[in-house]
């Protein structure tokens, strides 16, 4: 019976963000349907706008989430009992822009959006723009720390390492993102001064990114 060591191997690495990340949400409440879809696209062009005003394409800004609903109001009625009020449809569209990072570019995309006539929610985050370079990265350092603990672990118990029999990987995603400023300093930043026309002054150095992620070999051993 062939005998064999599994091991486990961890890789470790700490990535410089270089890609800015902006999420961009709208939502409005109108009474007939057809209204609705009207005020969602007029809000999308007039963000499309605002983008292509600062250096953008209007294709940069993609839909992440986009949906139309009904929504309604409970109250109580004369007689005591609850009932549901049709308030009208709402529409929901998340969006996402992505752009080197960049401070000077940061502080007039903000300053934009909070003076912007439609008023959106926006949040933003931290990531890499060569996310496989990365992913590659991270798998060699795992195939390696796995090598080195099962030449440790065979030298321990006096046996020869063999050939590799299989290799084990979920291939899960990992998310290389890091958020340096929540939502509370994001509506704060709009009380920033004002680094020149139009810009706010942001100064923001992201930390490095830390991904692990884990890889099982197994050997042979004689």
């Amino acid at each position: 019976m062939m005998r064999t060591i599994k091991v486990i191997g961890k890789g470790k690495i700490a990535v410089k963000p270089d890609m800015i990340r902006l999420y961009v949400n709208k939502e409005e409440l109108c009474h007939e349907y057809e209204d609705t879809l009207r005020k969602s696209t007029e809000d999308t062009e007039l963000l499309k706008d605002l983008f292509e005003k600062l250096g953008f394409q209007r294709k940069d800004l993609k839909t992440v989430y986009f949906n139309v609903d009904t929504e309604y109001e409970s109250y109580q009625d004369r007689d005591k009992s609850w009932k549901r009020r049709f308030e009208g449809y709402k529409y929901i569209h998340h969006m996402k822009i992505e752009f080197a990072s960049d401070n000077k570019k940061l502080g007039q995309v903000l300053y934009a959006l909070a003076h912007s006539s439609s008023k959106p929610e926006f949040s933003i985050e931290y990531t890499v723009a060569d996310v496989e370079k990365c992913k590659n990265e991270l798998l060699h350092k795992a195939i390696e720390d796995s090598i080195q603990k099962a030449q440790v672990l065979t030298t321990a118990a006096n046996v020869k390492l063999g050939e590799i029999q299989a290799i084990d990987y979920s291939w899960g995603e990992i998310d290389f993102v890091t958020k340096p400023m929540n939502e509370m300093r994001l509506m704060e930043c709009t009380e920033c001064e004002m680094s020149a026309p139009a810009a706010y002054d942001i100064d923001i150095e992201a930390d490095d990114i830390d991904v692990t992620d884990t890889v099982t070999v197994v050997w042979t051993i004689a």
